[in-house]
């Protein structure tokens, strides 16, 4: 089953009920109504369940032992961990930001911003990437223009949930299947302005029938697993800087890290996976070192690693 018919879809009612709850009442009471909405979203999704299983075997495998162990506990705990970045997600609204941050990297995101120079962060899902608009704050006397492509609706409508809080802070969301002509030009107009463009590089296609052509397998956590090209090929139309952007709690802060990936990427017309290869694996090791620092803030709740045959 593709992640996007199980992945925030059965979610959405108790994301709901969670935001009215942390708007009317508060943090603890959220953090109350938070234990038995996860616990019912843990006894009903068996098939996330065990992906958070499976992510956890292979982490703790190629970890050297040094993450949780894939017990049905700590099965619990990455998904508590994922209820509590909804909270995360709340506070990164907030003018005040009342969690303390640190950005790493970002200078040389800020350059080519203040140069008018546009660049693509390619994330993942991965800790909380609303705090990816920390970067808007950093230099109050440069306007930063932020666009998100999200793939579901389920996303677009839990984050209009979150642009409620605070509507001065919202985020730009797109909401894609695919990139086509349309949206790539709205794009390429955004990064020419300066603008920074944020797409997640861990989500294979919605249409199945494209995932063969439209992903490499790379080995990751010991197995191949899909990743998808798209963020390099949308890399390359757009001829901009290209960055990795992570994001995740450490304790009580949060640490939003920036990693170069290339100035720009060139893709024959040709072989145009072999050019991708080595931008991808890179994106996939930066990947793994994250999960093994932040193992139980890597929220892919769906059979990640039994895509590698085709749809």
């Amino acid at each position: 089953m593709h992640w996007a018919r199980i992945g925030e879809a059965g979610f959405i009612g108790g994301m709901r009920f969670l935001f009215l709850v942390y708007r009317y009442l508060g943090a603890w009471p959220f953090r109350l109504f938070l234990f038995f909405v996860i616990s019912w979203f843990f006894v009903t999704r068996p098939l996330a369940r065990r992906a958070s299983r499976e992510y956890l075997r292979r982490l703790y495998a190629s970890s050297g032992q040094t993450t949780p162990a894939p017990t049905r506990q700590n099965s619990f705990r990455h998904f508590l961990r994922f209820g509590e970045t909804l909270l995360d997600k709340m506070l990164a609204y907030d003018d005040n930001l009342k969690i303390p941050y640190r950005i790493e990297g970002e200078q040389a995101v800020l350059e080519r911003i203040a140069e008018k120079r546009g660049v693509l962060l390619i994330t993942a899902h991965l800790g909380n990437l609303e705090l990816c608009r920390c970067l808007t704050r950093v230099r109050p006397h440069i306007d930063i223009k932020l666009t998100v492509l999200v793939y579901t609706r389920h996303a677009r409508r839990f984050n209009q949930m979150l642009n409620a809080l605070n509507p001065a802070l919202a985020l730009d969301l797109i909401q894609v299947d695919s990139i086509d002509f349309t949206t790539a030009m709205l794009l390429s107009e955004r990064v020419a302005a300066g603008g920074m463009v944020v797409i997640a590089g861990d989500r294979v296609p919605v249409d199945l029938r494209a995932a063969a052509d439209a992903t490499l397998a790379l080995p990751f956590l010991g197995a191949p697993a899909r990743f998808p090209i798209g963020p390099y090929v949308l890399a390359a139309a757009l001829g901009c800087p290209v960055f990795m952007l992570f994001s995740a709690r450490r304790g009580d802060t949060f640490l939003v890290t920036l990693h170069p990936l290339a100035e720009r990427i060139l893709l024959p017309r040709r072989e145009r996976q072999k050019a991708i290869l080595p931008y991808a694996q890179r994106y996939v090791a930066a990947l793994t070192e994250e999960c093994r620092k932040n193992p139980l803030q890597w929220f892919n709740f769906f059979p990640f690693w039994q895509q590698t045959s085709g749809p």
